[in-house]
């Protein structure tokens, strides 16, 4: 028997499975896939290097001649762009292999079947396996409705991945981070791109100022965004799809359905009688109502975001190892590489009692080093708590906002005080200037 099973070798579960062994656990885990969940296969990754080959082809075209660099006849090979991609997915699936061999864990290729709380049957080889305890870490999949089910040729941000040909244009519905993410790349390259949003405005978790910096510069590659509507029907005529918005029809070469993901519970979790509520149901040790089964990641249809997954394997690997921890949610950076990109964490602007509060901005085209670099678009907001002065919540609109963001995680985390850091000596000339800006409120120097 194992001490532990871990179900799924996504970031939650490979990481749980790690830290398992680090603390004497003898670990199994199963992946009926390819290591790396979607993060590595669907998500993260592949979008990430798509979207480095769309960042570096607008910066030839829009900067190159300002810095000095001629360069004619700009091209692109889509077909190099998706080996890149493919190239990235799998030294990062390969790496996560190596650390399950560096850490003796005994993987099994296979798709997991729960059969009671300790028991496991593989469906594939029909073997059972025991484990005194298990971890849930199924992931999720692609949010799929009527009538986008049944019309042939819908994309989800699955299929991106497996295009053979670029697209001359593109309706995404949904404008939050997967759709604002494709936006950004297709537009690069030129693809009519029409965003449709239901809410007010596109990236409805983030504030609307930060909103109307990200729709600045999707505007500037004649990205078409209709928020506050949705899309009524798409019929597919020949090679082409007719959706209806706002009594008006948009004809377009592809549909991309981008409106998140949804937790992947099987019947057999279902059946076991474990809690769900929107996803599976823990406590803050990820323990579900049976006590020796655990949840991380999306599953839980909370946070569905990577890096949550991994620090709440990490949670419900100490527990199980009889060391008492918890999770701590004030802290969750929310990342999305736009260009600029964007990076939070902690309380948004529309969040807060503007009473109770100071809001601090300071503008990226204020930065030196910004302007070395034709950055113009952007700024860092800091959210402090009049009483105490201790950071609330941090937003950066930026380039490399995604890598700056963690001073402000830091500020967050630790409850620090605005002031204090504002005390850091920050390098000169750097990105982080925008921040210290920000930290230093109305002390600014450089507004």
């Amino acid at each position: 028997m194992y001490e532990a099973i871990v179900i799924g070798g996504g970031p939650g579960g490979y990481v749980a499975a790690i830290r398992l062994s680090q603390l004497g656990k003898k670990v199994a885990i199963v992946e009926k896939e390819e290591f790396g969940g979607t993060c590595t296969n669907k998500g993260c990754i592949p979008t990430k290097a798509m979207l480095t080959a769309s960042h570096l082809f607008t910066e030839i075209n829009e900067k190159a001649k300002k810095f000095g660099i001629l360069v004619d006849n700009v091209s692109y090979d889509l077909s190099l762009i998706m080996k890149h991609m493919q190239k990235s997915v799998t030294m990062s699936r390969k790496g996560i292999e190596f650390l399950m061999k560096k850490n003796k864990i005994e993987v099994f290729k296979d798709k997991a079947i729960l059969k009671d709380k300790n028991t496991i049957l593989l469906e594939k080889s029909g073997q059972e396996i025991e484990g005194e305890n298990i971890i849930l870490a199924h992931g999720s999949v692609p949010v799929v409705f009527p009538p986008f089910d049944q019309i042939e040729g819908i994309w989800t941000s699955d299929d991106v991945f497996k295009m053979e040909k670029m697209p001359e244009s593109i309706l995404i519905i949904g404008g939050g981070v997967i759709g604002v993410e494709f936006a950004t790349f297709f537009s690069s390259f030129g693809v009519d791109v029409t965003i449709v949003e239901l809410a007010e405005h596109i990236l409805p978790n983030e504030d609307s100022d930060v909103a109307e910096e990200v729709k600045k510069a999707l505007k500037k590659n004649k990205v078409k965004i209709i928020e506050g509507e949705k899309v009524e029907g798409v019929e597919k005529k020949g090679e082409k799809y007719i959706a209806k918005v706002a009594g008006k029809e948009i004809e377009v070469e592809k549909v991309l359905l981008a409106v998140g993901r949804r937790p992947n519970i099987s019947e057999d979790i279902k059946g076991l009688g474990i809690e769900i509520e929107r996803g599976v149901k823990t406590d803050k040790r990820m323990r579900t109502n049976i006590d020796n089964i655990y949840a991380i990641g999306d599953i839980r249809g909370q946070i569905m975001l990577a890096h949550v997954a991994m620090y709440e394997g990490i949670v419900a690997a100490h527990n199980i190892a009889g060391e008492e921890m918890e999770m701590d949610y004030r802290a969750v950076p929310s990342i999305i590489f736009s260009n600029p990109e964007v990076a939070s964490v902690g309380k948004r602007e529309k969040e807060v009692d503007r009473e109770k509060v100071n809001i601090y901005k300071f503008p990226v085209s204020a930065n030196g080093r910004a302007r070395t670099m034709e950055e113009r678009l952007g700024f860092a907001k800091v959210i402090e708590e009049k009483e105490t002065g201790k950071v609330l919540g941090v937003t950066i609109v930026s380039a490399n906002a995604t890598d700056m963001i963690m001073e402000g995680v830091l500020g967050v985390k630790y409850e620090m005080v605005t002031e204090k850091i504002a005390e850091a000596i920050h390098p000169h000339p750097t990105l982080t200037e925008t921040l210290l800006g920000a930290f230093e409120g109305n002390w600014a120097i450089h507004i």
